[in-house]
């Protein structure tokens, strides 16, 4: 029997801020930051690595949740945590006075999905697979089991959600073959943060094509006509054969948000995303009805299911960007595949963040494989930063996720890394130079 002898969290951040990297209409000087959460047992060879995502300040109030949330995870069977990853999720999500924290939203939320997110590491660690393959290796009864679906019964039933697996189980083989030899489709916002020079933007978009990316995103609304300006830059370079979307990151009413997107129509943009406030499910209805054929896109700041089944009851977007880190963890996420599913909406996943790359290759994997079975519409994001600090790092080839191999959820970090950007006392952070 192996058993959880205990949980470290560290408070690690990145000075991402120094270069501008991460920067958008709402987020000006975002250092990349993680609340990141490791499972230790009495085998020296087996633990498991989870994180939520902050951009700094608050991420030592995530570190100090989450460490409330995994007290429960000590002293147990690994066997018996991993073989019902349901009920572990029930039961460190149902903690009433935690909960009242929340519920399923803000700090407390976070900490949930970085433990959960180490549970799910530590799951497939122990079943010696990709965590893409530990999930597409259940059963519609078993996925379902694990989900989450509280609250969700008016917009899709249990019965559903299995009869919608069970319409593709049969072909799962097929289409893991099919992205071993072509990878997950992939977009890149690493040319397009706002406090980019136009100098740099121009670079980075021609070597976005140059390594085949067929699909880019800018970020819009701090100024209109620096807006116009850059993506008339980007048009040049780019041409019209390669997608460009914009991303305004909340930062517009809605009124001002229809203006504003369509005095940029011109460029045809595939999405508008978070035009409004995340939570203003009627807001982004009336905006995509108005800037239409552009299409909506959110989620990154869903803070829970219930949230997109509003989304999705009301025809608000076109397009789900659930966050690996901010959603409670996989539990949480399948329930929110497959309610797009139903709905028809396509998901692609933001990934603008440290580690959420990492996360998120497995989860479109997945979804491909056993929930929608197909790509049109599907393009996950990817960000040229941090990679080098994780001990799997995802892999990036002609504008496509390679699928990953190693056992786990590629979450683990260096532990030099940790000890350099943990916060305050790395080895980063406690020179005078760092503290700006």
């Amino acid at each position: 029997m192996t058993t959880i002898t205990g949980v470290e969290t560290h408070d690690v951040r990145f000075p991402t801020s120094l270069s501008l990297d991460g920067s958008d209409a709402m987020n000006k000087d975002g250092d990349y930051s993680a609340a990141y959460v490791v499972i230790r047992t009495d085998d020296p060879q087996l633990s498991g690595f989870g994180f939520t995502f902050t951009i700094g300040r608050g991420n030592d109030l995530c570190v100090s949740a989450a460490a409330q949330r995994a007290l429960p995870l000590i002293g147990r069977n690994v066997e018996e945590i991993v073989g019902d990853l349901g009920a572990i999720y029930r039961e460190l999500q149902s903690d009433s006075q935690l909960r009242w924290l929340g519920p399923d939203k803000g700090v407390i939320h976070l900490a949930l999905a970085a433990v959960m997110n180490a549970v799910w590491d530590l799951a497939a660690r122990k079943a010696g697979k990709p965590l893409w393959r530990l999930l597409t290796d259940m059963t519609p009864t078993e996925l379902v089991d694990a989900a989450d679906l509280r609250y969700l019964s008016d917009a899709l039933t249990r019965e559903e959600a299995i009869a919608l697996l069970a319409d593709l189980a049969p072909t799962r083989q097929q289409r893991i073959a099919e992205l071993a030899d072509t990878g997950y489709p992939c977009y890149t916002t690493s040319a397009g943060w706002l406090g980019y020079s136009d100098e740099k933007l121009r670079r980075l978009c021609q070597e976005a094509v140059d390594a085949g990316y067929r699909y880019i995103k800018l970020k819009v609304g701090a100024n209109r006509e620096d807006d116009y300006r850059r993506l008339s830059l980007a048009r040049e370079v780019i041409g019209w054969d390669v997608n460009l979307m914009i991303d305004a990151n909340q930062v517009w009413d809605v009124p001002e948000a229809i203006d504003w997107v369509l005095s940029l129509a011109e460029f045809k943009p595939l999405w508008i995303e978070e035009p409004t406030s995340p939570d203003d499910i009627l807001g982004h209805a009336a905006v995509r009805r108005a800037v239409a054929p552009i299409g909506v896109a959110t989620g990154e700041h869903g803070m829970n299911r219930v949230l997109f089944k509003q989304l999705f009851q009301a025809e608000a977007i076109d397009f789900c960007q659930l966050d690996s880190a901010r959603l409670g963890s996989v539990n949480e996420i399948l329930a929110v595949y497959f309610m797009a599913k139903k709905f028809g909406v396509p998901v692609c996943p933001h990934a603008g963040g440290v580690g959420l790359c990492e996360l998120v290759q497995h989860l479109s994997i997945f979804d491909y494989v056993a929930v929608s079975g197909s790509l049109e519409g599907r393009v996950t994001e990817f960000v040229d930063h941090l990679h080098e600090h994780f001990v799997e790092p995802c892999v990036v080839s002609a504008g496509a996720y390679v699928l990953p191999t190693q056992p786990g959820y590629s979450a683990e970090m260096f532990a030099d890394s940790i000890e350099e950007f943990a916060f305050p006392a790395g080895r980063y952070w406690s020179t005078a130079a760092a503290r700006r």
